[in-house]
């Protein structure tokens, strides 16, 4: 799986080393590349999964602002409910497209 923003792949990982979570693919967090996400000041906290942190996905000037997140912390119990540990795994959307 791959995710790609403005023809440049950011994340790569094997589909069975991504985690599936409310249609959401989150990439394990060492196959990102972290000079792509710059850490957002937009706040949220998702009832069940935790604190979340955006990331604006670009080089440069050039952003998309907040199309990744993650969890650095999830609550035990999400992880239990989704069964496997997804701290700091990182989702896209909007401006990245994840494809096979």
């Amino acid at each position: 799986m791959k995710a790609i923003w403005k023809d440049t792949v950011i994340a790569e990982a094997k589909k069975e080393d991504l985690i599936y979570i409310e249609g959401n693919w989150y990439f394990p967090p060492t196959s990102v590349k972290k000079e792509f996400l710059h850490k957002s000041p937009t706040p949220y906290t998702c009832p069940w999964k935790g604190v979340c942190q955006y990331f604006h996905v670009g080089k440069g000037d050039d952003m998309s602002q907040d199309n990744a997140w993650s969890y650095p912390e999830p609550k035990p119990t999400a992880i239990e409910r989704v069964k496997k540990d997804f701290s700091n795994y990182v989702a896209f959307w909007r401006d990245v497209k994840v494809e096979e």
